[in-house]
């Protein structure tokens, strides 16, 4: 409505102020705001209808042997004339932006695989939200994989963001789906993964400096045994996970973490498992620290274990859109970071030792 009421605004003027008083600003401003705000025929009706009270009010003031007020209705033709060559070039960069989008979704779903719903004895869920909402791509990553170890699942947190990050993201993806099936332990599965993404960062710099060293990646292993009710983890630099049972939503603090993927040749010590109960029904929640640094417009952070223990019993599948809407209610919309979140149940009724 911008538009007309501009021209609106520009026949008030003409009509009520001395004939000296030209409304062209108003009615110039009109027709460049169509080219931003309108389609080409709104533009092309904005431009004709601005020069059409500009000429009405010359007749009306009888200034048709003014040569200045001709000139001016000249510059407003020309004005209108841009409009439509500018509303052309927008219109062609916003098809390219929805293009870019689409190869940039398309990307980050080759990365990131859907999780399967079932797997073995486990149900899972998973979220994901890219702070780049304009190219719907970031460095989060999740994956959950069966094999003849049980479920073994992974999240992650690459640092940075954009392409750099996917690729970076997509490297580590990669390594776990090959060594998830073969490595003995979760300890072994670090050790591989720490050897891949270090190997990949010498290999593919993308940017020279100490860019290399920087690029490292939060994670956390999980693993969830066919035949025994409980749950190892492995973390490295990740944000604990919580363990839902019967209502009660606790953290599972490592109690000897590990550094960051990339950064292990830190330390020399070997990774440690970590063990808590997972029984039938039980709910465990991986997610990155873009949920827990969520805040809300004072600048607190977001009480993760505190807002989801009324929605703990839940599917996975409802407990995250739980989450999904209260992250949006909680920061006013303006989520400012890559958020990922991945709840995996063990089904009831299964065998256990």
């Amino acid at each position: 409505m911008l538009p007309a009421l501009l021209l609106f605004v520009g026949l008030l003027v003409g009509l009520f102020t001395p004939s000296s008083v030209r409304p062209i600003a108003f009615l110039a401003t009109a027709v460049v705001s169509a080219a931003a705000l309108l389609h080409l025929k709104g533009t092309v009706l904005t431009g004709v209808g601005a020069c059409a009270i500009f000429f009405g009010l010359i007749m009306r003031f009888n200034a048709l042997r003014d040569g200045t007020a001709y000139s001016e209705l000249a510059t407003l033709a020309a004005i209108a004339a841009f409009a439509v060559f500018l509303n052309r070039l927008l219109d062609r960069r916003a098809h390219q932006l929805v293009q870019v989008r689409s190869v940039a979704e398309t990307a980050q779903l080759a990365v990131l695989h859907p999780i399967p719903r079932h797997l073995g004895h486990v149900t899972l869920e998973s979220l994901y939200l890219a702070a780049a909402a304009e190219a719907r791509i970031g460095g989060d990553l999740y994956e959950a994989i069966r094999t003849p170890h049980g479920v073994r699942l992974l999240i992650g947190d690459v640092r940075g963001k954009g392409l750099l990050a996917v690729q970076t993201a997509a490297a580590l993806l990669s390594a776990f789906r090959e060594a998830a099936h073969d490595a003995p332990d979760l300890p072994d599965l670090a050790s591989r993964l720490e050897t891949s993404v270090r190997r990949h960062a010498s290999q593919y710099p993308g940017v020279p400096g100490s860019e290399i060293a920087e690029r490292f990646i939060t994670a956390l292993l999980a693993e969830i045994p066919d035949d025994e009710p409980v749950v190892r983890t492995v973390t490295c630099g990740h944000p604990p996970p919580l363990l839902m049972h019967r209502g009660e939503v606790r953290e599972l603090q490592a109690a000897a973490p590990s550094p960051p993927f990339n950064l292990g040749m830190l330390v020399s010590d070997e990774y440690h498992v970590d063990l808590a109960p997972f029984h039938p029904g039980d709910q465990l929640m991986l997610y990155t620290d873009g949920v827990t640094e969520t805040r809300d417009p004072s600048g607190a952070f977001y009480p993760l274990a505190e807002r989801i223990r009324s929605w703990s019993g839940e599917a996975p599948h409802h407990l995250l859109e739980h989450l999904h809407r209260d992250l949006v209610d909680y920061s006013g919309g303006e989520l400012n970071d890559d958020i990922a979140a991945l709840v995996a149940r063990r089904r009831p009724g299964l065998s256990t030792k």
